[in-house]
């Protein structure tokens, strides 16, 4: 049986001022390519699972070198649809210490926030998957977009593939008139494996658990009750993972994540990673990592320590790729982090 796992959501032209410097601090940018389920195809990718990009892009020469970096990473960009708007662009200016990272959104009229339902060939776009990815970026854009959205997750439903939905709140991107809560839920009713935080909860689900998302502790004791709260409302999910973010500073966070499948909560190990390079992509490389676990690990526990180890390694390399194998992995959960030198 085929193994491939297929994406679908928006890629972004992002552009960042060299290392640590503030926007145009001088007057140069580093350009290269992210996006959420991009990000997610990519980790896939790197783990030795066939993936599958879908998206809609304008017909330039942007996404020629696009499709040719896809290609790089050994994901399978055949089948983007190359349609009228523009290619997003996302500035960003990465924190350091007390300084906070900034992102600045540039995607008004692009390709797929243009897009209506019917400019997806899903059943040929989705031919030979098992596993069918979206997150809470996409419906967000605009209702086609979130029309393409839940077509491309009913779809994939009904020929068999498990769905997947990180739901992924960006406030700054719902402004067509529909909020979070009024688009998310119908998505996820959709869904088999749910990937959050615990604000995303609150805010795209509308369900609530005491917790104060901006402290730095975190009490991982109302995670289950968050966790089993969000499965109850949702029968259809077979689990239910959550990320734990402690945030000291832009520099210094405490990483984990949990696990409710119904049958158990499970914790993972903490990471605490006191250098940080880059946390965009974080996120979609746990999404990445539990995709991987789920369908080539033996058991869930070991597929959340590795969806945690694999976005802790993340944090550590510049741009929203992980660019890390499974031997990489395997070997920070065998040693735990101390770094020294492999000569």
């Amino acid at each position: 049986m085929s193994q491939t796992v297929v994406t679908f959501g928006e890629i972004m032209l992002r552009l960042a001022p060299p290392g640590f410097e503030r926007f145009l601090q001088t007057p140069q940018f580093v350009a290269t390519f992210g996006g959420g389920e991009a990000n997610v195809a990519v980790s896939v990718a790197a783990y030795g699972l066939p993936a599958r990009y879908v998206t809609l892009l304008p017909d330039n020469p942007i996404t020629d070198a696009f499709v040719g970096e896809m290609r790089r990473f050994g994901v399978d960009p055949s089948f983007i649809v190359r349609t009228k708007g523009r290619f997003g662009v996302y500035f960003v200016e990465p924190g350091a210490n007390q300084r906070p990272s900034k992102v600045v959104y540039d995607r008004e009229h692009s390709a797929i926030a243009l897009s209506q339902p019917g400019a997806i060939d899903w059943r040929k776009s989705l031919e030979g998957g098992c596993w069918f990815h979206v997150t809470g970026i996409t419906p967000a854009l605009s209702q086609g977009a979130a029309g393409l959205a839940l077509e491309g997750a009913r779809t994939a439903r009904e020929m068999g593939l498990t769905v997947s939905c990180d739901l992924n709140f960006r406030k700054n991107l719902w402004k067509y008139g529909k909020t979070a809560k009024d688009v998310m839920p119908e998505l996820f009713k959709l869904v088999d494996v749910g990937i959050a935080n615990e604000e995303d909860c609150q805010m795209a689900l509308g369900i609530q658990v005491d917790v104060d998302v901006h402290a730095g502790k975190l009490e991982v004791g109302q995670y289950e009750r968050l966790s089993g709260r969000v499965l109850d409302q949702y029968p259809n999910l077979k689990l239910m993972a959550i990320t734990l973010r402690e945030s000291f500073s832009a520099s210094h966070n405490g990483w984990s994540a949990c696990l409710n499948d119904r049958k158990e909560f499970m914790v993972s190990r903490r990471y605490d990673i006191t250098h940080i390079v880059d946390r965009v992509g974080g996120g979609d490389a746990f999404a990445g990592g539990l995709i991987y676990g789920l369908l080539k690990l033996p058991s869930h526990r070991e597929a959340l320590e590795f969806a945690v180890a694999g976005s802790c390694l993340k944090h550590s390399v510049y741009g929203d790729f992980n660019r890390f194998s499974v031997d990489e992995v395997n070997s920070l959960l065998k040693s735990g982090g101390s770094g020294r030198v492999q000569r």
